[in-house]
């Protein structure tokens, strides 16, 4: 697990004082403004102080100590800022992607060991888990409380309840 994680991107300046507009690479600009602090590289070196931090579109706009004007403010374009998870504050039932990654995925009822959670993605209204078994085959799993019962981040384990055929062969109703 990562002690820090992207926050945003740099995409071009914004203004002649030295704000710049920033793809939101985590929840958007209301969860990165509770941040006092962002981090030039992954490794949490190069800290800088946030001054300013507002939603334009699906951008957001973002004022750093130390970008004054726009030719410091284009200096920055192409730069990944991070923030600590340590700084950071998540509602409860809420997870880093990085958290859940690498966790195993374990029956309900059985304890029956499915996989690894290897990806998460978002599609639509809810998450979907990618889980891979033992054998290198892929299976979808839907992040709803009907299929995911408990995640225990600490013990790295997601209790589900699947249906028939999403850990399985599935099951075809028309077939004698």
């Amino acid at each position: 697990m990562q002690n820090y994680l992207p926050a945003c991107k740099i995409v071009t300046t914004h203004g002649v004082r030295g704000e710049m507009k920033a793809l939101p690479l985590c929840d958007g600009a209301a969860f990165l403004a509770k941040f006092k602090r962002l981090f030039a590289k992954a490794d949490g070196t190069g800290e800088v102080r946030v001054l300013g931090v507002r939603a334009q579109g699906n951008v957001i706009l973002l004022r750093l100590d130390g970008v004054a004007d726009m030719d410091a403010a284009r200096a920055q374009v192409g730069r990944t800022y991070y923030f600590a998870k340590a700084d950071a504050r998540l509602p409860k039932g809420r997870y880093f992607i990085d958290d859940l990654l690498g966790c195993r995925v374990v029956d309900a009822d059985t304890g029956r060991e499915y996989g690894t959670l290897t990806a998460v993605d978002h599609p639509a209204a809810q998450d979907i888990y990618t889980v891979t078994d033992a054998e290198g085959g892929t299976h979808m799993l839907p992040a709803v409380p009907e299929f995911v019962q408990e995640i225990d981040v600490e013990n790295r384990t997601i209790t589900v309840t699947p249906i028939d055929g999403m850990f399985n062969e599935a099951v075809n109703g028309d077939k004698e």
